[in-house]
């Protein structure tokens, strides 16, 4: 397992519990205990959690951005499942929002096989995925380059959004919760996302289970503008249940086998 794979899990344990013990997180994580200190020093010295004898406890830090890279290798199998459920709700000849993320990277790759497609993003990574692709139009704003996660952010990309309509956005924040939305601990990211939710018919939010229950700094999407939630087998089932009495349309995938709840899916 990757450093900054076992570096999240860490923090999901935190947040869940509040506390971890070093032989917990050894056993959970299938290492030694002195590479799971490495770790919590690692993550103590970006102010992360703070560091008890013969274990950690949890700090509050909402405003902390994982970057692109700390992300990839995290619930990799749940992300590709997840984009396999949320690329159904795609057909050829759609115009579609992909927002960035590694999750919606993924949908890209999913959907850069089809044929002929319209794709609106602020993501330099999805657009680069799309470019291989002769049926599909690539549309980018202009912006500010956010390096650490490869997308354009600020005015200028909000101002180049704007006028457009395409019939979903699929965007992927830093948390879902059924009582805020999407999140995510950047304002100018949250603007960038906001427009791209503006110009869609619809929202869909794909998000593995370790987004799924936390709330983040800014709220992108409030929960009754989420038309549908692709996650994994992992959610929390009661924040799921939550979600669904917003009137939103949760879709689990498996990583596995992939299925979803909802079947009536417009348009498709």
């Amino acid at each position: 397992m990757f450093a900054a794979e076992r570096r999240m899990v860490i923090l999901e344990l935190l947040r869940r519990n509040g506390a971890v013990s070093l032989r917990e997180l050894a056993k959970i994580l299938k290492t030694s205990e002195v590479t799971i200190r490495r770790d919590l020093r690692h993550l103590e010295g970006e102010g992360l959690l703070a560091r008890r004898h013969g274990g950690a406890v949890a700090t509050d830090r909402p405003a902390y951005e994982p970057t692109h890279t700390e992300k990839t290798h995290v619930a990799s199998a749940e992300k590709a499942a997840i984009a396999e459920v949320a690329a159904e709700l795609v057909s050829a000849g759609d115009a579609v929002v992909i927002g960035a993320g590694t999750t919606t990277l993924a949908l890209a790759r999913r959907l850069s096989k089809l044929a002929e497609l319209t794709v609106v993003t602020n993501s330099l990574l999805v657009a680069q995925v799309m470019a291989r692709s002769p049926g599909i139009e690539v549309i980018m704003p202009g912006g500010l380059l956010r390096g650490s996660i490869f997308a354009l952010v600020g005015s200028a990309a909000e101002r180049g959004m704007a006028g457009l309509r395409v019939q979903r956005a699929f965007l992927s924040g830093n948390g879902l919760s059924a009582a805020r939305g999407l999140s995510t601990p950047n304002a100018a990211v949250a603007a960038v996302d906001r427009a791209m939710a503006a110009i869609a018919d619809e929202v869909v939010v794909v998000a593995d289970n370790t987004k799924i229950g936390v709330d983040t700094m800014v709220q992108t999407v409030p929960p009754p503008q989420i038309a549908h939630v692709v996650t994994d087998g992992a959610a929390s089932a009661s924040e799921l249940a939550a979600l669904r009495s917003t009137g939103t349309r949760v879709h689990i995938a498996e990583a596995m086998t992939v299925s979803h709840e909802q079947t009536n899916i417009s348009g498709h």
